[in-house]
């Protein structure tokens, strides 16, 4: 029987468990956005150095959660890009972890507007995902 080794992509995508029970279609649409990020941030070069990849990993979360994660001492550099994005850079894991709230208000739209989830989340997520290569020198997706 083979045994087969799974790699950690560079670009993760995890929701938190009250969004994923609200939102039933969040998890194939962050599946769907993890492989196109990856593949989209591969093309533009980012991954040049081999060993010397950064690792990112975006987390949707409630507002609740998201000010839990702003309160937690976090490893790292801590970046605000907005009032519902915070990130924090392990320089010596070359590593990302980034928070990412659905405000109140996104979550009610979605909520009525069932069709805007992936658009919405595609349009939020790549846009911190620029914030990061401008900050780490790299081109944006």
């Amino acid at each position: 029987m083979k045994k087969f080794m799974t790699e950690q992509l560079p670009i993760t995508i995890k929701s938190n468990i009250e969004l994923i029970e609200k939102f039933v279609q969040i998890k194939s649409v962050t599946n769907k956005l993890e492989a196109q990020f990856n593949f989209q941030t591969m093309t533009a070069g980012w991954y040049g150095d081999e060993d010397n990849i950064l690792f990112i990993n975006l987390f949707l979360e409630t507002p609740e959660d998201f000010l839990f994660q702003q309160r937690q001492t976090q490893v790292g550099e801590k970046n605000e890009f907005a009032d519902d994005v915070i990130s924090y850079f392990d320089q010596k894991q070359k590593q990302i972890d980034c928070f990412i709230s659905l405000t109140d208000a996104e979550q009610q739209l979605l909520v009525k507007q069932k069709k805007l989830l992936s658009p919405f989340i595609q349009t939020k997520l790549q846009k911190v995902l620029n914030l990061i290569a401008l900050q780490q020198k790299l081109l944006p997706i």
